[in-house]
């Protein structure tokens, strides 16, 4: 890191989307309308997600996207001035502000989601041209693949060249040519992601592990596959840890965990821990965000997440090393 790169501070490349939730005993099938228990609008997209998490998470975050001028865009502005977020947001005349249908299970809190990229499906590697300072400036760089995979790339290049840590959160999953893997300090999939980047099934950690392996002879420095439920591992070429999930409540919405994983360990990271520490505490910034209805919304504090870490702590939860 060199002089001029701050401690704290976090580069997100993403897309704003508007979150329109509804939640209900079951998805419809074709042709079919069921009632719906409950309606929420709110702010999402994996980006601002990530970047709402790191600023609640303590970090100096800038954020770049491309938004509508539109009712959407004024949501999305508003939300980053509350999270004290920078914005670098160019407005596009007569496109959309992205947003996503959100299908939540009542019983379960588990979710489907449809998004439609709008403003933000036009960035390109001249968005990522015009923030080159700020990227060089910053400790950490993040980016995902909602916005066009060109202007993802950029960015990686972009942070490389100026020694700043790469996290790619590769979501959704699509094809990637292999020469983006050597890119990427830490890539965090889920894992139908890891499965569908590596051929690998994933049933369990050691499939995680034999994904993570394969990531890394892609090149990556290390791969952190996020298993829900079932925790997250770290893999890299020393050390292989699998730290279990922290139980924080009733499971209410998992739509945001991803995201709140990816953003914490990003500001994490940032402020200096090492990478398992950093990973823990995107655990467990996930761990809550899942109590809470929302994307964005359900994001916590730099405070709570220190209290469930010292929780844990006293009550002695371990990671494990193979």
């Amino acid at each position: 890191m060199s002089a001029q790169q701050a401690s704290g501070r976090v580069v997100i490349l993403g897309i704003y989307v508007t979150d329109l939730t509804f939640r209900a005993a079951r998805m419809p099938s074709i042709g079919e309308t069921i009632a719906g228990s409950a309606f929420a609008m709110g702010p999402g997209g994996k980006g601002s997600n990530q970047a709402v998490a790191a600023a609640r998470a303590g970090a100096q975050v800038v954020f770049c996207t491309r938004i509508g001028d539109d009712a959407f865009g004024s949501i999305a502005q508003a939300t980053w001035a509350r999270e004290g977020i920078t914005a670098r947001a160019s407005v596009v005349p007569g496109v959309a502000t992205g947003a996503a249908h959100i299908f939540v299970d009542d019983t379960t809190g588990m979710n489907a989601i449809i998004v439609a990229a709008g403003a933000a499906g036009t960035l390109g590697a001249a968005d990522v041209d015009a923030i080159e300072a700020e990227i060089a400036g910053a400790r950490v760089f993040v980016t995902q693949l909602e916005q066009p995979l060109a202007a993802a790339r950029r960015g990686l290049e972009v942070a490389r060249k100026h020694g700043v840590i790469t996290v790619f959160n590769p979501a959704p999953a699509m094809p990637l040519d292999d020469d983006i893997f050597p890119l990427c300090d830490y890539i965090t999939p889920n894992e139908s992601e890891a499965a569908a980047l590596t051929g690998v099934p994933i049933a369990n950690v050691d499939d995680a592990r034999r994904a993570a392996d394969v990531l890394l002879a892609k090149g990556v420095g290390a791969a952190i596959v996020t298993l829900g439920e079932g925790g997250a591992l770290l893999h890299d070429a020393t050390q292989s840890v699998w730290l279990p999930a922290f139980r924080c409540g009733t499971v209410v919405e998992t739509a945001g965990a991803g995201d709140g994983f990816t953003g914490g360990f990003a500001a994490a990271l940032a402020r200096g821990e090492d990478p398992i520490a950093a990973m823990r505490f995107g655990c467990a910034l996930a761990g809550i965000s899942v109590t809470r209805a929302g994307t964005a919304p359900s994001m916590p504090t730099l405070a709570e997440v220190n209290q469930v870490l010292s929780e844990y702590s006293e009550s002695g939860q371990t990671a494990q090393v193979s």
